[in-house]
């Protein structure tokens, strides 16, 4: 019942995505007074709840190690320490996903709870941007990657998780890691809304800013966990000690920093406007290479 509840959950937040997404359009093209105007906020921060809640069910089934479900049966085993069993919800590619949606969900929940900065129809644009690339990913998961798939018969016991994971270093580096990818679709939702709307200007700097700040301190640490894993557990030594899949997180904390720096001379000097635009764009690019 618990998959099945989670699973219901992440169709609806799939919902409410499109929902979002349609209703931020509209409202750009009807105006602040438009009929689904009122709905972009409550379906972003509900659609965050719901995926949290699918996430949670996930982690559940971990915990109590339900091997009617075949990704728990695929990557977790009922011997395994607690720690593992929970590190297994996001030590495969169908769980990984749903951490992935999960907190880009959290992401347009925050804006659209605590951002009041900005002018209605800049929120309008950048929860609409948020909509699309969250929409695009529960469709991945809910038609090809779906992590609450049952087994016909449950596994008398699971299969594991990969050695090599079973780190406490694994544990928390992919969520680390995911909230900085993910926090960079914030930026790159400003900086559609900002060329939706033609506006790039020391306001709009000032608003990208603690977004990108707060993603690049997360991939800092991601990165800085993965990379002290890749020392020891696989051994590779030398001053470039984490693995090519890691190497792939620095393209986009390099592009972050840039960010960070253009978007500081845009609010102050107004200058490098479209170059704060193109690095908000490629960092998030950057993360989904990552």
């Amino acid at each position: 019942m618990i998959a099945e509840l989670g699973l219901a959950a992440l169709w609806l937040a799939a919902a409410l995505a499109a929902l979002q997404m349609a209703a931020g359009f509209l409202a750009l093209r009807d105006g602040a007074d438009g009929a689904l105007a009122g709905l972009i906020r409550p379906a972003a921060i509900v659609q965050g709840v719901l995926v949290t809640l699918s996430f949670a069910m996930l982690v559940w089934l971990f915990a109590v190690t339900d091997l009617s479900v075949k990704l728990v049966a695929s990557n977790s085993h009922s011997m395994k320490p607690l720690v593992f069993k929970l590190s297994g919800t996001w030590g495969n590619h169908e769980g990984s996903m749903l951490l992935w949606v999960m907190v880009m969900g959290l992401a347009g929940a925050l804006i659209a709870l605590v951002e009041r900065r900005l002018p209605e129809r800049t929120m309008n644009a950048t929860l609409a941007a948020q909509g699309v690339v969250s929409l695009g990913f529960y469709a991945f998961l809910l038609l090809s990657s779906n992590p609450f798939e049952r087994l016909p018969v449950p596994a008398t016991e699971g299969v594991g998780l990969n050695p090599l994971l079973q780190d406490i270093g694994l544990a928390f580096h992919p969520p680390t890691l995911y909230l900085g990818y993910v926090g960079l679709s914030m930026a790159y939702s400003f900086g559609v809304a900002a060329l939706l709307e033609g506006r790039v200007d020391a306001a709009w700097a000032r608003w990208v800013r603690p977004w990108t700040l707060l993603a690049w301190v997360f991939l800092t640490i991601g990165i800085a966990l993965g990379s002290w894993w890749a020392y020891y557990e696989l051994g590779w030594g030398g001053f470039w000690f984490w693995d090519p899949v890691e190497n792939a997180s620095f393209m986009p904390w390099l592009l972050a920093v840039g960010l960070l720096h253009s978007s500081i001379v845009a609010e102050k000097r107004e200058s490098l406007k479209s170059w704060t635009i193109l690095l908000a764009i490629l960092a998030f690019g950057f993360s989904l290479i990552g």
